[in-house]
């Protein structure tokens, strides 16, 4: 293994023969056992969960991903068995396109977990942070807002107390009908109007203020609502409609000017290239390891860079969002990240996590993904070992892969 600094020197020219051995080092890898753990702090939908993933070598080196449930886990881990650790894009393309047919959500989420571990294994074994190799960073922190920033009592003092936590900006949703009663959506869209007023006036001049239509309303309340709030100047509108047909955006773009951010919902950048190449979104809030990982959102981050959209991910588990930090540390558009409550979480399984203080986000020294768990505090449901191809693996001449 090459320490960080023999790396560092190496990339500046000093000693290019130290990172050599170092990359003959990880070529000579193979992945010998992928683990999946149940983890406490998981959310009840299997393709947001924050499972942990481990992907062991032969030389006892190993990478931590989080996501994914164990059917979709175990199916990708089974095509890289006996692989090289070191080809991260072969290996995504192979589970990507191993079984013919193009992977759903659920499936990117579990591909995105194993693609998080082999970076941290790759950054390990080089003894640097995975953000120096994807080019170093641009930005000092990632800024972040928050949801569902702890209650201060009233909504004025809780906005305002977000902002001087150090958050960028604060944010609320359309707001929900009284329990039990049914959302009647012009009701609701003046209700929201009224909150979003009292947050602009908390939160100016020193901080920003953001909503989420979660997809709750149908076309002409959205128009409506984003109608009343464009004066208030939010930072951003989320999911302003359903997401199964993003084709609406080029009609809803034309009928409303605040800014839009979409992909919460979304995987690759298949689904989301065509409203950031059509300027119909400003903001991509497509997160890791929902995508399929690092090796696809830095994808995703060059195309919103072409077209100046920023990026803003959804919230995600704590390896996930400690791979966020890379990507968006590295990323030159704008950038913003969400974080839920004041951003002091605890996670028990957790030795090392994310670094978040004054309402930001912070990039550490910290080999690979810089996180490190303790496994004892988790359950292991399923560890694979054994290699599994179900259909033949084409290659083109030079050996790059092509369907079956």
């Amino acid at each position: 293994m090459i320490t960080r600094r023999g790396f560092l020197l190496s990339f500046v020219g000093v000693s290019s023969a130290l990172l050599e051995k170092a990359e003959a080092e990880l070529r000579r890898l193979k992945i010998t056992r992928i683990r999946f753990y149940h983890s406490p702090i998981s959310r009840p939908m299997f393709n947001q969960s924050f499972h942990v993933v481990t992907v062991e070598t032969d030389q006892g080196l190993v990478g931590i991903g989080e996501g994914g449930s164990r059917d979709t886990v175990t199916q990708c881990a089974a095509m890289l068995i006996g692989e090289s650790p070191n080809r991260i894009e072969h290996l995504w393309q192979l589970m990507y396109r191993g079984y013919f047919y193009p992977p759903g959500r659920e499936k990117l989420h579990a591909l995105g977990a194993l693609d998080l571990a082999l970076w941290d294994l790759r950054g390990k074994a080089l003894g640097v942070p995975v953000y120096e190799l994807l080019g170093g960073l641009t930005r000092d922190y990632i800024e972040c807002y928050s949801t569902a920033f702890p209650w201060k009592g009233s909504l004025k003092e809780t906005a305002r107390a977000c902002i001087e936590a150090g958050f960028r900006a604060y944010r609320t949703s359309v707001a929900d009908p009284s329990q039990g009663k049914p959302f009647v959506a012009n009701r609701m869209v003046e209700e929201t109007y009224r909150r979003c007023k009292e947050i602009f006036e908390a939160v100016r001049p020193d901080g920003d203020w953001a909503i989420d239509y979660h997809t709750r309303l149908d076309l002409p309340d959205a128009v409506r609502l984003s109608t009343l709030i464009e004066p208030l100047e939010p930072l951003f509108a989320e999911d302003l409609v359903r997401s199964e047909n993003p084709a609406v955006y080029r009609q809803l773009r034309q009928m409303v000017k605040v800014p839009i951010a979409v992909g919460e919902q979304f995987g690759d950048r298949w689904e989301i290239n065509e409203l950031i190449e059509g300027h119909l979104i400003d903001y991509s809030r497509v997160s890791i390891p929902n995508c399929g990982g690092i090796t696809e959102m830095r994808k995703l981050a060059a195309i919103c860079e072409t077209h100046y959209v920023g990026l803003i991910p959804h919230f995600t588990g704590p390896i996930g969002t400690a791979a966020l930090v890379h990507v968006l540390g590295c990323f030159p558009g704008p950038a913003l990240m969400e974080i839920l409550g004041d951003g002091r979480q605890q996670f028990p399984h957790l030795v090392q996590g994310y670094e978040f203080r004054n309402g930001k986000l912070w990039p550490n020294d910290r080999p690979g993904l810089g996180v490190e768990v303790d496994t004892s505090r988790l359950t292991l449901i399923a560890e694979v070992t054994e290699r599994s191809r179900p259909i033949p693996i084409f290659q083109r001449p030079d050996g790059s892969l092509t369907n079956w």
